[in-house]
């Protein structure tokens, strides 16, 4: 089949390539000429693992092109949107750009051509794309949702095994020939779900908003731990093996951060609002989550005497998960902000997102945070280390290394990285999440 992506951002690339990877010929449009020059060249504005190499590969098997143009459009049988909808002022997704390229698009079509909406959209989006494309042409076409459900720094393995599939449609042409698209991946027998439109836009949003609300309550249980001393390491274990909650997305940590769950939680609240409702517990999730930022920050204050100016905090980590370069809305932005403006500075060290971590921090804080290219070297005249990523080099790291190059032995562990047990004989102040100390 042929393939034309719209948006060459996370889900539109990732899609693209793996869609070439399974044999089908794909272009992947962008209107940015130096991200398609260096995607043509194989180098990907991305960090996700396993991309380039899937790159390179179906580049040179002529599969998989990149294009400003829409000249591929009137040759593609599924046409796939995979623009940004980012958060509006007022939490409303902003969809001026899936807008856009669906008016692209439908100048461009052949009969019968199906476009994909691939871009989390809020519900009721399908019927006004479909309203946009009716009025500029009369081609006969087919509008399909299918949210995409990929993990930052797993996605190509979620892509070409996914858990399930999602299609949302009117007729039967268009799922049968997206049932045909996605059948090489679904062969170990794992479902296509066939629904209405509306309803493949409220499951994307449901399903990020439960994952959020999983990440809030751990949380929140983290903090009553720390106040009545049990241990939130034990209390997971202890609930996650019961089948009914299960074991993922109960982690404690600094908060939830990315591009999805903070404004997908953000969406669903005013969609809800705009229909005259309240989702009491999506708000509470995303309160819970705001407050989870500043909380080892507030250990911190604490544990100098409210006192931070002058002082020096080294982060390791800056993404808002490891595995990516990804750092929208990451905890560590909150973190190096609040300490900053306590009159604190910030060394720091991430494996792929330092870049991207100075350029979202801005002039303002930029000049009070310095980037390492190892993770000891920026514990150099630290008064403490502060864990913001789960990187796994992270995990089992030399203490002694650790000890040595700190002005003080004090760990402050906002990932519960570390045995409180061995951190503790070797003479460090440890603070943690919701640990027993």
């Amino acid at each position: 089949m042929k393939i034309s992506v719209i948006g060459t951002g996370y889900v539109g690339l990732v899609s693209g390539t793996c869609f070439a990877e399974i044999g089908h010929e794909v272009t992947c449009i962008d209107i940015d000429e130096n991200k398609v020059a260096m995607l043509k060249d194989g180098k990907s504005p991305i960090y996700e693992p396993g991309l380039n190499d899937l790159l390179d590969r179906n580049i040179a098997s002529g599969r998989l092109h990149f294009s400003t143009g829409l000249e591929s459009i009137k040759d593609s049988k599924s046409i796939f949107l995979a623009v940004g909808t980012p958060s509006g002022d007022d939490g409303s997704a902003d969809l001026t750009y899936l807008f856009k390229a669906a008016e692209d698009v439908a100048e461009n079509i052949s009969d019968d051509a199906i476009i994909v909406i691939k871009s989390t959209v809020p519900v009721g989006t399908c019927n006004k794309v479909r309203e946009i494309v009716q009025n500029k042409t009369n081609k006969r076409f087919h509008i399909v949702n299918n949210p995409e459900f990929l993990k930052e720094g797993s996605a190509i393995e979620d892509f070409m095994r996914p858990d399930r599939v999602v299609i949302g449609h009117q007729d039967d042409h268009a799922a049968d020939a997206m049932a045909e698209l996605y059948e090489p991946l679904v062969k170990q027998g794992n479902p296509i779900y066939m629904m209405s439109n509306l309803s493949a836009e409220m499951t994307k949003y449901a399903g990020n908003c439960f994952l959020a609300t999983k990440i809030s309550f751990i949380n929140d249980v983290a903090k009553l731990c720390d106040i009545v001393g049990a241990d939130i390491n034990e209390v997971r274990q202890g609930i996650s093996s019961d089948q009914r909650i299960g074991k993922h997305f109960l982690y404690p940590g600094p908060g939830y951060g990315g591009s999805c769950f903070p404004k997908d939680v953000k969406a669903l609240i005013y969609t809800a609002k705009e229909h005259g409702t309240n989702l009491r517990i999506v708000e509470a999730t995303e309160d819970v989550n705001a407050d989870q930022k500043v909380y080892m920050f507030e250990k911190i204050k604490k544990h100098y005497g409210n006192d931070l100016k002058g002082k020096n905090f080294a982060f390791w980590g800056a993404a808002f998960k490891a595995n990516t370069d990804d750092v929208r809305e990451s905890p560590a932005i909150k973190m190096a902000e609040c300490l900053i403006d306590a009159g604190a500075t910030v060394s720091f060290f991430d494996p792929v997102a330092a870049e991207n971590y100075l350029k979202v921090m801005g002039e303002k804080y930029s000049s009070s945070l310095k980037s390492f290219t190892n993770k000891y070297d920026c514990l150099n005249e630290a008064d403490a280390l502060v864990t913001m990523t789960e990187w796994r080099e992270f995990s089992f790291p030399d203490f002694e290394e650790i000890k040595s190059r700190l002005k003080s032995p004090v760990i402050f562990d906002g990932r519960n990285l570390f045995k409180t047990s061995k951190v503790k004989e070797l003479g460090f102040t440890y603070y943690a999440i919701g640990k027993r100390i």
